[in-house]
């Protein structure tokens, strides 16, 4: 390989969201830009996203909607490309979408317009593929050097784009975490995120024949709360509402469940007090009918309305108000759509997201310890965190 080849202003490793976003703005800036990525097919994340039709961003998405041991870190990259911005390369392709619910935005046909769109825009701003390639080692003395096995590299500029733990079977990797350490990078703790909830086998016996069964539910852990439907499964809980609070939840701590958030359930539940209806009755025309009846059988003894006493009734709405679980654990990072944590924020540039410590050093996307909810955030960040780095290596 001739040394003009090898030699390039601005090398990315990982060719996903984030790092697509990058090569695209560096390479418009006229810089020589190399996308290094280890899979053989691009953009698989992108593709299994939003059941197939990527869920691409968030019109609401703002630092809020963000977990990071430094919860302003994100802000400057989201207030320089905002949602409004991806929209308008989504709209520039002909690219269709619509608005789902809670600000998320879906392709109305599939996510391979994304990746295709990405991949044109990428072709436009001159930026090489190395795919697939696997990085074997990464040193700096006055310029970055990547050995590969599809031949050594060097650049000025060396941008760490691979993600981080979920969904390894699609080749998720701790490589960017290792880079990270290598260079001399604090690395907070990992978890999965967003990702299903399992209880201990005594729990999980009582729920014997719910899986399936979803409710519109507040779920609270951790001081926050999330109304969406959660899911019971063979396995323990999921649904939009249990993945959203997998983020706050820790190992040890109970969530809290109101099960009907849009009645007062004391007042619902005195107003039937004289009624001849079995409890399980007047709750299964609010509840499905299975859950109801099995949740009476594990709270309460299922007797007629009348034969409640006012201090029962108390305890009753108390419970369906504030229902407390337990979870054992998480199904992991097989079924996680994302891992909370990563590059310690501390040690990179806000505006850039160049390595304090290393000059020349980025890092974008997940492999930062910036997490979004559930919803299309995580995707606006890795856009966020792209261009903004691109506008700098």
């Amino acid at each position: 390989m001739r040394r003009d080849e090898s030699s390039v202003d601005v090398a990315i490793i990982g060719a996903g969201a984030a790092g697509m976003m990058c090569a695209i703005e560096a390479g418009k800036r006229g810089r020589r830009v190399l996308l290094l990525e280890h899979a053989a097919k691009l953009g698989e994340k992108i593709r299994i996203s939003g059941g197939g039709r990527c869920n691409f961003t968030n019109i609401e998405s703002r630092p809020e909607n963000f977990l990071s041991a430094n919860p302003d870190f994100c802000r400057s990259a989201l207030a320089r490309y905002t949602p409004r911005d991806f929209i308008a390369l989504v709209e520039k392709h002909g690219i269709a979408w619509h608005e789902k619910k809670l600000g998320q935005l879906f392709c109305e046909g599939s996510s391979r317009q994304i990746i295709d769109m990405l991949k044109a825009e990428c072709d436009d701003a001159s930026v090489r593929w190395c795919m697939p390639a696997k990085v074997i080692s990464v040193t700096k003395d006055e310029r970055f050097s990547i050995a590969t096995d599809r031949g050594d590299f060097e650049s000025e500029s060396l941008v760490i784009a691979c993600g981080g733990l979920s969904i390894p079977q699609i080749g998720a990797s701790p490589f960017g975490y290792r880079i990270a350490e290598q260079f001399g990078l604090e690395v907070t703790e990992l978890r999965p995120a967003l990702v299903g909830l399992t209880f201990a086998p005594e729990t999980l016996t009582r729920f014997a024949g719910l899986s399936g069964i979803s409710i519109d539910a507040i779920v609270g852990c951790n001081g926050t709360r999330f109304r969406e439907n959660l899911l019971v499964t063979h396995r323990g809980l999921s649904g939009p509402a249990i993945l959203q609070i997998s983020s706050y939840w820790r190992p040890g701590l109970d969530l809290s469940v109101n099960l009907l958030p849009d009645l007062d359930a004391r007042e619902m539940l005195e107003a039937a007090h004289s009624s001849e209806k079995m409890l399980a009755n007047v709750l299964g025309a609010l509840l499905p009918q299975r859950f109801a009846q099995r949740w009476i059988e594990i709270n309460f003894e299922n007797l007629p309305m009348k034969r409640l006493g006012a201090s029962r009734l108390r305890e009753i709405a108390g419970r369906l108000r504030d229902w407390r679980l337990r979870p054992s654990g998480t199904v992991g990072y097989k079924k996680a759509e994302v891992t909370l944590g990563g590059v310690d924020t501390r040690e990179l540039s806000s505006r850039t997201l160049e390595a304090r410590k290393t000059p020349g050093l980025y890092f974008i996307g997940e492999v930062v310890d910036v997490t979004g909810h559930l919803g299309g955030h995580n995707f606006q960040w890795a856009w966020a965190s792209g261009y903004a780095a691109g506008q700098a290596v």
